[in-house]
């Protein structure tokens, strides 16, 4: 059932894409907003306090409900399941912007592809060249379809036999905490941030290694060993170097922002970034997802045989 669940999920997700502006996530927000008003008082432990208000209620429900739906019909569990997936993963939240900035690059509408990867990173771009749109497009989609795609399903599959779809219920409550208090020196967010960290570390560094296995193998695990820790945010050196080493050119390096370069650190071996590799991104992706699925079957395979 839990590659069932998963092949309905993406398909549904295809079909009809879920904004990342959806009534339940806007509604969540707004929740850990107002917990963040009446609960900051500058300490570790609001934060704590904070983090298990918002997530451990959702979390109790959604398991309670799985487990009640699944033992009057398991028909029902996997509705259940493939709603919460549905809403909790969202590979076309950033596929679509990928695939925007790619036709206005093709067309060499440079306005537009700027506009478009602006709304998507949140970046200014209004000085970016074309390769650095591309460069900016491709760790943008890499990071993307790691918090979208591979998170969610990593502890989804994990944790499917005892729980159901809470554990990508998890990582998106996690990831969207982490998002709205941290980044700021302020110790109310340090509990969000050192959950995500501790819920990134086993997919980060698997989806690494499915990058790996369906790019350059050799140049991947090379970059990802020798390049990632140069990165500030460890987690995605792990992600940009491995996928770049894959696809076989160089990310990070300088970009044109805010009438000055921004330096970054280079990652990846092989040519620099073109408009053309932008299709070579989407299948490492596309053939990730697909080894993903596979592993996924063998497991449940193997499970039914023992």
């Amino acid at each position: 059932m839990t590659i069932l669940s998963l092949i309905l999920a993406l398909a549904l997700e295809q079909l009809r894409p879920i904004s990342s502006r959806n009534p339940l996530y806007l509604a969540f927000i707004r929740f850990a907003n107002r917990l963040e008003r009446g609960l900051n008082a500058g300490e570790v432990r609001n934060g704590v306090y904070a983090w298990g208000v918002a997530v451990l209620p959702v979390l109790l429900i959604v398991v309670a409900a799985y487990l009640l739906l699944a033992r009057a019909n398991p028909v029902f569990g996997l509705i259940f399941t493939v709603l919460v997936l549905y809403l909790t993963m969202g590979f076309r939240q950033f596929s679509h912007a990928f695939t925007a900035v790619s036709k206005a690059l093709q067309a060499d509408d440079l306005a537009t592809a700027r506009s478009m990867l602006a709304d998507w990173t949140g970046q200014h771009t209004s000085e970016m060249t074309p390769d650095e749109i591309s460069r900016l497009a491709i760790e943008q989609g890499l990071i993307d379809s790691y918090r979208y795609v591979f998170a969610p399903v990593f502890w989804f599959a994990v944790l499917a036999w005892l729980v159901g779809p809470a554990g990508a219920l998890l990582y998106r409550a996690a990831s969207l905490l982490a998002t709205k208090w941290g980044g700021r020196d302020d110790p109310f967010g340090r509990c969000a941030e050192t959950v995500l960290a501790w819920l990134d570390y086993l997919p980060v560094r698997v989806t690494a290694a499915g990058f790996a296995v369906m790019g350059d193998f050799e140049d991947a695990v090379y970059c990802w060993r020798s390049q990632a820790r140069a990165w500030v945010d460890r987690a995605q050196g792990i992600l940009l170097a491995s996928g770049a080493g894959a696809i076989g050119i160089r990310l990070g390096d300088a970009l044109h922002m805010d009438h000055t370069v921004k330096f970054r650190p280079e990652l990846g071996l092989g040519d620099a970034v073109s408009p053309d590799y932008l299709a070579s991104a989407v299948g490492l992706i596309w053939r990730s997802i697909l080894l993903w699925l596979v592993l996924v079957l063998g497991v449940t395979l193997a499970m039914w045989v023992a």
